[in-house]
């Protein structure tokens, strides 16, 4: 369960005031962001999704911009947002901005008894990043170099990540796809840093309500960060460029989670402007957390 990732990797950099341990606090924080995704991060698409997958070229507008925000339950405190702006370059294929922040709010300092004492603690990390993508002989190419900031206490570290990733149809009916998240060194185990990968297959497709219908499985996977692989699986349906709604359950291998969390997602196009809707079910009655996004795509 990643939010027992965030309590345990956030105690050993408590302990160490190592910078390793911090960048690894600071990546369990956007682990915990992402458990409102109802799809594959490397799957994901949208102006912000360059964030899990650096590899978006889904139109040909001119310019688009897209924010999300991530709010956790109360009891554990977590909230976030996303932003990214991009940009159609010609022949050099599309450029932008990302940015993302998420931090823990109300850790307090205790002494002998449980009443805090003095000012909070602060625990937060966040990202500034160039991003790059372009269509190279039918496969998405995508990169992001960004620059990284977690602070927990008076600790304070920072580091340089270069994340490159790609998608492509195999047939008009199956995409696969694949991303690097936070890529910062060439150890397979760095609890820092994680690989995306991702298939979807359309099931079906035909007339439906007056328009075009259809529905997609997909099937993710995230590893290469130092324990059991996180497994996802989930459907898609999509009601021509209108509506579509999302579910997946993930299995999380980190720290002895066991069992599968289900999230599950609304999208809807209204002229220019994309809403995003989305939840995961919660576990431990902690409650859920939800995630809001607004694209809007000019041409």
């Amino acid at each position: 369960m990643q939010r027992i990732a965030v309590l345990l990797v956030g105690l050993v950099a408590i302990l160490g005031h190592r910078g390793t341990a911090q960048q690894a606090a600071g990546t369990a924080l956007w682990r915990l962001a992402a458990t409102t995704l109802p799809l594959p991060p490397a799957l994901a698409t949208g102006t912000a999704a360059v964030f899990w997958n650096p590899a978006q070229i889904e139109d040909s507008a001119r310019t688009q911009l897209g924010i999300e925000g991530i709010q956790t339950p109360a009891a554990i405190g977590a909230s976030g947002m996303l932003a990214a702006v991009r940009v159609r370059a010609g022949r050099v294929g599309q450029v932008g901005l990302v940015y993302g922040h998420v931090g823990l709010s109300d850790l307090t300092r205790t002494g002998d008894s449980p009443d805090p004492i003095g000012s909070t603690v602060p625990f937060y990390t966040r990202a500034l990043g160039a991003t790059w993508s372009r269509a190279v002989a039918g496969v998405a190419l995508g990169a992001t170099l960004a620059y990284h900031e977690t602070r927990l206490d008076a600790a304070l570290a920072a580091r340089w990540t270069f994340d490159v990733g790609a998608s492509r149809d195999i047939t008009p009916g199956l995409r696969v796809a694949a991303a690097t998240h936070f890529f910062s060194s060439l150890s397979a185990s760095d609890p820092a840093q994680d690989v995306y990968a991702g298939v979807e297959y359309r099931l079906w497709q035909g007339p439906l309500w007056g328009d075009r219908a259809a529905v997609r499985g997909r099937y993710g996977l995230a590893f290469g960060h130092g324990f059991t692989a996180d497994h996802q699986v989930g459907a898609g349906f999509e009601l021509g460029r209108v509506v579509a709604l999302d579910v997946a359950v993930t299995r999380e291998g980190s720290y002895g989670a066991e069992g599968w969390r289900p999230a599950a997602g609304v999208r809807v196009t209204i002229g220019k402007y994309r809403v995003t809707l989305a939840r995961d079910a919660g576990v431990n009655a902690l409650g859920s957390a939800y995630r809001v996004g607004v694209d809007a795509r000019f041409r």
